[in-house]
């Protein structure tokens, strides 16, 4: 390949159009339909694909407003509430395996948002969104608006999943809880759930490479600019219907169908079992043990509160699993189900209630925790911090039956 910039329309760049990728589709089988949508100056019979330029992927009546200029403040009010999340849940005597969790959740939901951000406000707040991505930009375009926030938004949703697992070993099987559910584990968990986190993405690091492409200007006809376009390595331009297929299928079984539906699951049980325990409370009460009652009802409130954090979760991310399984089987099949702009708005609104729903996780520990809501006001009161957490050992509890049920440290979040 010669030095320096191809030519849009030379022969060496038209050789390179089969090992060059495409967003959005398993194979080239459909890159010249939306080459010639874009409008570009070569003649009729060169068979793509063309430089990266975001209107083509992206619809531009919403993409603008939402990618440009909501998201950018989303994100800054996700930094803020997550980080004052992280603070008041690492104070010492917050700490507790749940909280750990939830630490690890914050900060994976807030560098979600936060890496895409240099994309939102270089191209999607300004003219740039009209203009081929620059050579400059291309890996950046990749890595900081997909991949990456790809591995955190992956990590966040098995860390939900470790979540709701946690809480139902607490609430279903206490005397297990002593062994299992301890932060060091926790920990041991959370690491080895990043790691499978970016190892799940690691193809996609490695997949392709860009290649610098000199064309006439989308904005200014009359200027050259030196865009990209991505250029397949040949282990994945081999068989590349395979592959994505192998990713998307991979990702929508193991990052949202299974998660989601275990989820649900976990969540009907935790729901059942706050309904037997609410029960309890009240034979509890009539038996004027009002120790054992208040015990249980914090621990109902702390089941409550998480099994609220996992419903707000599903309802963002049914909506982008739904989507991905209709873009698998659009490709796999060749079934024309959505067409692209239903397809590419509908995906930019999924992604957006996603970001939408990072910050709220605070607002939902302020109003169902009083032990957070305390721990916060201390924070900029000056108060002085307990030393030990509320019910920091492991207690029992009477149950119905006669027999007992051990809580810990999670009684009360």
């Amino acid at each position: 390949m010669a030095d320096g910039p191809l030519s849009m329309c030379s022969p060496d760049f038209a050789a390179i159009n089969d090992n060059v990728s495409f967003a959005g589709n398993f194979s080239n089988s459909s890159m010249g339909a939306e080459g010639d949508a874009m409008g570009m100056g070569c003649e009729p019979n060169y068979p793509g694909p063309f430089p990266l330029i975001l209107n083509a992927s992206h619809p531009a009546r919403y993409a603008i407003p939402v990618n440009g200029y909501l998201s950018p403040i989303l994100v800054f009010l996700t930094i803020i509430n997550n980080s004052l999340v992280c603070v008041v849940l690492l104070k010492r005597h917050m700490r507790s395996p749940t909280n750990c969790l939830l630490v690890a959740m914050a900060i994976s939901d807030m560098f979600t948002g936060v890496f895409p951000v240099p994309i939102f406000i270089h191209f999607f707040g300004t003219d740039r969104f009209w203009e081929y991505i620059p050579f400059e930009w291309c890996l950046a375009n990749k890595y900081l608006g997909e991949v990456i926030p790809t591995v955190f938004h992956t990590a966040s949703i098995w860390l939900t999943m470790a979540l709701a697992i946690q809480r139902y070993i607490y609430v279903c099987h206490s005397f297990k809880a002593r062994t299992w559910c301890t932060i060091e584990n926790v920990i041991r968990g959370t690491v080895l759930i990043y790691v499978l986190a970016f190892l799940s993405q690691l193809c996609r690091f490695l997949e392709d490479y860009p290649v610098a492409v000199e064309m006439e200007s989308a904005v200014h006809p009359n200027q050259t600019v030196v865009g990209c376009v991505m250029r397949f390595h040949s282990w994945a331009q081999s068989s590349m219907k395979l592959y994505y297929s192998i990713y998307y299928w991979f990702r929508v079984i193991f990052i949202h169908l299974v998660p989601c539906i275990s989820l649900v699951v976990m969540n009907a049980l935790l729901i059942y079992a706050m309904r037997v325990a609410q029960k309890r409370r009240m034979l509890l009460l009539r038996q004027n043990k009002k120790s054992e009652s208040k015990k249980l009802k914090d621990s109902n409130c702390t089941t409550l509160m998480l099994v609220t954090v996992v419903g707000l979760f599903l309802l963002v991310e049914f909506p982008l699993g739904i989507l991905l399984i209709i873009m698998i089987i659009s490709n796999t099949f060749s079934i024309n189900i959505l067409d692209d702009y239903t397809f590419q708005t509908l995906s930019l609104f999924s992604n957006f209630f996603i970001l939408l729903s990072y910050p709220l996780n605070f607002f939902i520990y302020c109003g169902m925790s009083k032990q957070f809501r305390e721990t916060f006001k201390r924070l900029f009161t000056g108060a002085a911090m307990p030393m030990e957490r509320e019910y920091s050992h492991y207690m029992t509890l009477p149950t119905e039956n006669g027999k007992t049920a051990v809580t810990g440290d999670e009684t009360a979040l």
